[in-house]
């Protein structure tokens, strides 16, 4: 009976402690009701849609590469040192074909008439003199010949006018024009008589004995066996220089250099081709070229491309055009998709049938093909970059509305036979208010996710354009035609700077805007329990 006792004493003590704690409990939260906001934390749908898709870290981590991706395109370009299509050069040495020195073992002909001394009666004259001949008929007219000298120089005569001549040495003029036929019998009669002086139509010539000619103290025309011709028509030589070309030509020198008169000094690369019989002549040059494909510097982080421009500059403008382009094609796909699939949802019957046969029509027309004629189209009417980026966003986005309306269409014609669609019918609000500000904002979740998972797909779709030079054009860099560089396979094995950088970004960017999408789904998902 005592250990009874002893038990509820102990029961009656508990039972105190219990009312005793129970009683401090609501003395401490005597100011708070059941309807106080302080007792529960409330949160919007949007709260809750932002809580999920943040405790999501792989969302997380899209967005973060989204946001790194607008930072480097928009406001790395805006802070880079250099503009996007800004060149720069270098001084290199190159080796140019410059001229070409031939020894005359030929017979080269002058005409005073050409009428009389024709190809034809030039044949009939070589044959004649190789065969010893000291004249020759020809078509009715009597030729003589006189040779000056043997197997070297002969004239033809036609009734005792010279009507043409032919010589092994050519006089050529110094200043590069032409010297007549008469000054160039006078002067072969002088350099082959040895003579150091001659008269021809009426002006005294001087001549020394390498066979160069002057007139009042200037050099006229030089004599010689060799041609020395240079590979451009408007580049003339000085006597001095095709001397020692000739010189160097003659004792088999590769090389030599030569100074002008302006104090430059450059090297020339001798070549002989037996076949042609000919010297090629090279110049050794300091050009000032484009820096093309130079390597990683402090000046250039990733190196230039093929046009000279800085590569991570031309990535972050490139950034900027891809990440516009696939914004304004899906906010245009989207626009005309909520338009079309809103009216064909709500109002149904035969608008709804004509507007999905415009939406069959659209599924069925082959957008890459399109794209390559119409891409085809601008090329031959040249459209200017801009123009061209501007119909390339318009085309992409009005062949791609079509997928977008048919997802709002059946959103829709779940959401109009609910009683809040009921309500907005009785209240009288017009057809146009309940398909835009009732019925579509419900469909906004499921279109913010396709617009986003659109956006990596629309890059894509333009990248490749850009690659096979259908889309974006130079100046204008988009990570697409910087790509392009790698269809030399030169490039592609040897100079990785030009296209791994903008094939990652690209990759990047695409995975980051498909994770982010898959968040945004999850996270609109009110099932979802995370």
């Amino acid at each position: 009976m005592s250990e009874e006792k002893k038990n509820n004493a102990s029961l009656n003590e508990a039972l105190e402690k219990e009312e005793t704690l129970v009683f401090e409990v609501n003395k401490d939260n005597e100011d708070y009701s059941l309807n106080d906001d302080r007792r529960v934390k409330v949160l919007s749908p949007g709260q809750l849609v932002a809580k999920r898709f943040f405790r999501n870290r792989l969302a997380v981590t899209g967005m973060a590469i989204l946001i790194f991706m607008f930072v480097f395109s928009f406001i790395g370009g805006v802070l880079s040192p250099y503009g996007e299509d800004q060149k720069f050069y270098r001084m290199d040495t190159q080796v140019k074909d410059y001229a070409a020195i031939m020894h005359n073992e030929d017979f080269r002909y002058s005409a005073a008439d050409s009428t009389l001394f024709s190809s034809s009666v030039q044949a009939q004259a070589f044959l004649a003199v190789s065969q010893g001949k000291d004249s020759f008929s020809y078509r009715g007219n009597d030729y003589e010949i006189e040779v000056v000298t043997d197997n070297y120089f002969f004239i033809v005569k036609n009734q005792g006018n010279i009507v043409g001549l032919g010589c092994k040495e050519l006089v050529t003029s110094s200043a590069g024009g032409n010297l007549g036929f008469q000054f160039t019998l006078d002067a072969l009669m002088a350099h082959a008589a040895g003579e150091s002086e001659f008269t021809s139509d009426g002006k005294t010539y001087t001549m020394d004995e390498d066979g160069v000619v002057y007139g009042n103290g200037e050099e006229v025309a030089y004599i010689s066996e060799y041609i020395v011709k240079a590979i451009m028509g408007d580049v003339v030589f000085s006597r001095e220089f095709k001397n020692e070309l000739i010189d160097a030509a003659e004792s088999g020198q590769k090389s030599f250099q030569f100074t002008d008169d302006n104090g430059n000094e450059a090297e020339y690369i001798l070549k002989y081709d037996a076949a042609a019989k000919l010297w090629d002549v090279q110049q050794e040059t300091a050009t000032r070229i484009f820096d093309t494909y130079s390597s990683p510097s402090k000046e250039h982080w990733l190196g230039t491309d093929r046009n000279g421009m800085d590569m991570l500059t031309r990535l972050m403008y490139g950034g900027r055009i891809s990440l516009m382009i696939g914004f304004i094609v899906v906010l245009i796909e989207s626009f005309l998709g909520v338009v079309m699939g809103g009216i064909a949802g709500y109002f149904g019957g035969w608008v709804d049938a004509l507007i999905m046969r415009l939406v069959d029509i659209f599924f069925c027309i082959p957008s890459m093909p399109f794209i390559i004629i119409v891409g085809a189209a601008m090329d031959a009417a040249n459209v200017p970059s801009l123009t061209r980026m501007i119909y390339l966003m318009l085309i992409l986005g009005f062949l791609g509305w079509a997928g977008v309306a048919r997802l709002v269409r059946g959103q829709i014609l779940s959401l109009r036979e609910q009683e809040f669609m009921t309500a907005t019918e009785a209240t009288g609000i017009a057809p146009s208010r309940r398909i835009f500000k009732h019925l579509i904002p419900n469909v906004m979740p499921q279109l913010i996710v396709i617009m986003t998972m659109g956006l990596g797909g629309t890059i894509i779709t333009e990248a490749t354009l850009s690659f096979l030079g259908l889309g974006v054009r130079f100046p204008f860099a988009s990570w697409g035609n910087i790509i392009n560089d790698v269809n030399d396979t030169f490039v592609l094995t040897n100079y990785w700077f030009i296209w791994i950088p903008a094939g990652v970004l690209l990759l990047l960017t695409v995975l980051a805007f498909n994770i982010v999408g898959d968040g945004l789904r999850d996270a609109f998902d009110p099932k979802m329990k995370r």
